[in-house]
């Protein structure tokens, strides 16, 4: 079922979901098990699954020398998906990257996930190599979240890169983008990104996930330009609880968010990471209450492989 069916089956009550990281490859998959288990009493219509870009390892040829390589150390996120699907008979949402994958790639996992019986696909640019300062493409691949998009919709619509095929069975995806309340951090203003976010919109995206925040008012504001400017589609807050101490330099550092005082002043008075943790439940708790207050249609959590908090949160919303 697309998530848009799922919002409007809820008839106005917010749902609960989350994400999960796929393991490490070498790694079994039962522990994501064992971290979606505790999870499943809340009921959630869908779990998102990231994909990571490739990245560069250097392989010691024992001379002094080093071969550079390429990897991807997280594979296997159209396989999760379908995993979870056969285990928890709810629908999985595979993250799709402009960043690593060529148009030719990219028709190859929609295929893939079309044949999986998968409704719900989210379409992101995705980040930069870590040794390159901006975003830049592989050859034959999308630049924007919105060539993405397009494509997606395109396939909806039969329409194959190179082939010429009669096609009986559409895919139908619904599509998922990314939001940025406080802008994303190559955007010179929120106005501008609010117009990037229009164009992946108009391009035919049928809902928003933002990137996690800190303080409501910033979605609240969010939310109302967005709509100024005709965006009507679902805007899906996504939270991240506080887990550890160095969450306070490592959440601004790479997402470029800010954190609201009271947050920080109630992290550095913690002792060690066991009060932080709990800091941030009861934080992502008020959090949470207000956004739901406020009617958002679902509350999307970033568990970041550990569901024990996450499911602390959950308890007293859910």
């Amino acid at each position: 079922m697309k998530v848009t069916e799922h919002i409007k089956n809820a008839n106005g009550k917010t749902l609960f979901s989350f994400e999960v990281i796929p393991p490490q490859k070498g790694k079994n998959i039962q522990e994501l098990y064992n971290n979606i288990d505790p999870l499943m009493e809340f009921n959630p219509p869908f779990i998102d699954v990231t994909t990571s870009r490739e990245e560069y390892i250097y392989i010691d040829k024992g001379n002094g020398l080093y071969d550079k390589k390429i990897t991807r150390m997280r594979p296997g996120t159209v396989g999760i998906c379908a995993s979870i699907m056969h285990k928890y008979k709810i629908d999985a949402i595979p993250h799709l990257l402009c960043g690593g994958f060529t148009k030719e790639e990219t028709e190859y996992v929609l295929v893939d996930c079309h044949y999986l019986g998968i409704d719900n696909v989210m379409a992101l640019r995705g980040d930069s190599m870590k040794d390159e300062p901006y975003f830049k493409p592989v050859q034959g691949g999308h630049a924007f979240a919105s060539d993405l998009v397009t494509q997606i919709v395109n396939l909806n619509q039969g329409k194959y890169l190179h082939d010429d095929i009669k096609v009986e069975h559409n895919s139908d995806f619904c599509i998922g983008v990314a939001g940025y309340p406080e802008k994303h951090m190559e955007a010179p203003s929120l106005t501008s990104d609010l117009k990037r976010l229009k164009a992946k919109v108009d391009a035919g995206a049928d809902y928003v996930v933002t990137q996690m925040f800190f303080d409501n008012s910033k979605y609240f504001e969010f939310v109302n330009k967005a709509r100024e400017i005709g965006i009507t589609v679902p805007i899906i807050p996504g939270i991240k609880p506080i887990a550890v101490k160095r969450h306070l330099q490592i959440l601004p550092q790479v997402f470029k968010i800010d954190l609201p005082q009271d947050l920080i002043d109630a992290v550095e008075a913690c002792k060690d990471n066991s009060e932080v943790r709990q800091v941030g439940i009861e934080f992502a708790i008020q959090q949470s209450k207000e956004l739901r207050d406020f009617g958002v249609p679902v509350l999307h959590y970033y568990s970041m492989g550990k569901s024990d908090n996450i499911k602390a949160i959950a308890s007293a919303l859910f």
